[in-house]
């Protein structure tokens, strides 16, 4: 099972700092920003699992940061959102949740309330195209994580452990268009290699491996200047 990662938008250093230590302890990679415009930034230049979102930020409050959040492209609109605030004004809970946040949880909060809630999100948050916890398919294309296996009409494709592992990063974001430095970040979560310069010729023996028609794949899709997407919607 890949890291997932969580982003904090917490202007208190001392309570992210916290945070940050407790649940690296279980498993969790846990970037921190300090305000509202940083959290947006981070949101679109790296690929993460779940947002914890201060209401009291020092520049964009964080009903207008869930706001902004959800009227972004693709698939980082569906980004969970846990919000933590310090107001306890049922008014705030009930805005954050209708502008779309999947939790609420005030300060101070016990750190095992906030690890219970955040897997709870996490569980309910199902990537766009998996059909269960093991097995993806995409018309007569399937991915097994668990055995690791791919085939494709039933017949086994071939591929290296490097590039099942950047199979699936796709798949699991059906949809979503994915830079070649997001594709890697979200490989090397996974125990191998730091840095692949070389990932547009892994894609290449991917397409070969699982496409009818290399030259027109229906699956993985080249987004020129960009990166890639797996397409989410397949005959």
């Amino acid at each position: 099972m890949s890291t997932q990662r969580l982003l904090m938008i917490e202007d208190d250093a001392r309570l992210a700092a916290m945070v940050v230590e407790y649940l690296t302890q279980f498993g969790y990679a846990v970037t921190h920003v300090g305000n509202g415009e940083s959290g947006l930034a981070a949101i679109q230049e790296r690929l993460f699992d779940l947002v914890l979102l201060d209401l009291m930020l020092p520049d964009i409050d964080g009903l207008e940061m869930c706001r902004r959040i959800r009227a972004l492209p693709d698939e980082l609109a569906h980004l969970p959102v846990l919000m933590l605030t310090a107001k306890g004004d049922p008014m705030d809970r009930i805005v954050g949740l209708e502008l779309g946040a999947d939790d609420y949880l005030p300060k101070p909060f016990e750190p095992r309330e906030l690890l219970a809630r955040i897997r709870a999100v996490l569980r309910r948050y199902q990537p766009g195209a998996v059909s269960d916890h093991k097995m993806m398919r995409f018309g007569t294309l399937e991915i097994d994580r668990d055995a690791r296996a791919v085939t494709v009409d039933g017949r086994p494709a071939e591929l290296t452990s490097y590039q099942f592992d950047l199979l699936v990063t796709l798949a699991e974001r059906a949809g979503r268009v994915l830079t070649r430095e997001q594709i890697m970040e979200a490989v090397r979560g996974r125990g191998l290699e730091a840095f692949d310069r070389s990932i547009d010729v892994h894609m290449g023996r991917i397409r070969a491996a699982i496409e009818a028609d290399v030259k027109n794949p229906k699956h993985i899709i080249t987004v020129r200047g960009v990166g890639y997407v797996f397409a989410k919607h397949q005959d």
